[in-house]
């Protein structure tokens, strides 16, 4: 079943593959955008022609938003899982409350390190010890795994797994491919700057009609966590249909949401990041709400959601698909 975008409310919707590696510029990100008629994605080139950077993208977003209303999407996780121990960090003397609270505390630990790099967590003597990366802190003795990693599960990805059948990685993992850790600090810090100017859901509750927190009407930035491989499930298209046939994997799901194919696609990428911006761009236009971006359906999974956030897309029901 093909979807039929909605477009009232906003004027451009930008898919973001992120990255959260060290250094300023990173061909892992890669940035795809359409607007409110039927025509295709197209990949955005980065100011310097080469690679975007974190900043750029913040850059980029600001400035669209000037004269559009943007709903824009980032592939990382918004915040930690909370509600399974009712905290961030259990055990932490001066843990964090909510999620501004979280993305302030990761960009200050973070002050030292450039470019929105978001890994000096890992060398703090207590908080290191909750996430599994290379770089041990001071008082892990034995130079091993981190004490207090847990490879706990927010509310969202348990019902990805569940509704979907697909299963986000741990947010507190930043080793290996599937390590989002390590992208989701960086997306915190970035976060936390964009804060004052732009509605990041669903933690900022606003809408259309000015509900929420009084500026609505003054913001023209939406924010919105994203996953690719939940938007290429949705339209039937397995992974390895995206590195046999990357053409025909990402026309099948832009058709599935209702919009027109592309004519070819970039080589040399890693890890296929332009389907991965591009999907997120379709489906970004053709599910939103425009009112309510998303809608999250019962009390106990917004109570949740405000805590941890809650990706794009994934059902918020207690019936699986």
């Amino acid at each position: 079943m093909t979807i039929t975008p909605k477009t009232k409310g906003y004027d451009l919707f930008v898919g973001i593959d992120w990255s959260g590696a060290k250094g300023q510029y990173h061909k892992g990100i890669q940035v795809a955008s359409l607007g409110l008629d039927h025509s295709p994605p197209k990949l955005i080139a980065a100011p310097n022609g080469k690679a975007w950077s974190r900043q750029g993208v913040m850059d980029y977003l600001k400035g669209e938003a000037e004269n559009k209303r943007v709903l824009a999407g980032f592939d990382f996780a918004f915040a930690h899982p909370f509600m399974d121990k009712e905290g961030y960090y259990p055990g932490f003397v001066t843990p964090p409350s909510d999620a501004a609270a979280l993305w302030q505390m990761v960009d200050a630990i973070n002050q030292d390190h450039s470019h929105l790099y978001g890994g000096g967590i890992w060398g703090h003597n207590d908080l290191g010890l909750y996430y599994n990366h290379q770089k041990s802190p001071p008082n892990n003795a034995d130079k091993s795994r981190n004490d207090l990693f847990v490879s706990r599960r927010r509310q969202t990805e348990n019902a990805a797994r569940e509704h979907h059948k697909v299963t986000p990685s741990p947010t507190f993992n930043c080793i290996g491919a599937a390590g989002v850790g390590t992208g989701s600090l960086a997306g915190m810090r970035l976060l936390h700057h964009l804060a004052p100017s732009a509605h990041i859901w669903p933690f900022h509750e606003t809408d259309e009609r000015g509900q929420g927190d009084g500026q609505s009407a003054k913001k023209t930035l939406t924010l919105v966590e994203i996953y690719p491989a939940l938007y290429f499930n949705m339209a039937g298209v397995s992974d390895e249909a995206k590195k046999s046939e990357p053409l025909a994997a990402i026309n099948q799901g832009l058709s599935h949401f209702g919009t027109s194919p592309i004519t070819d696609i970039t080589s040399g990428l890693p890890d296929l990041d332009d389907l991965d911006a591009m999907i997120s761009a379709a489906a970004l236009r053709a599910l939103h709400d425009p009112l309510e971006v998303f809608a999250i359906n019962t009390p106990e999974l917004k109570a949740a959601a405000a805590k941890e956030g809650w990706i794009f897309g994934v059902k918020s029901d207690k019936k699986a698909s």
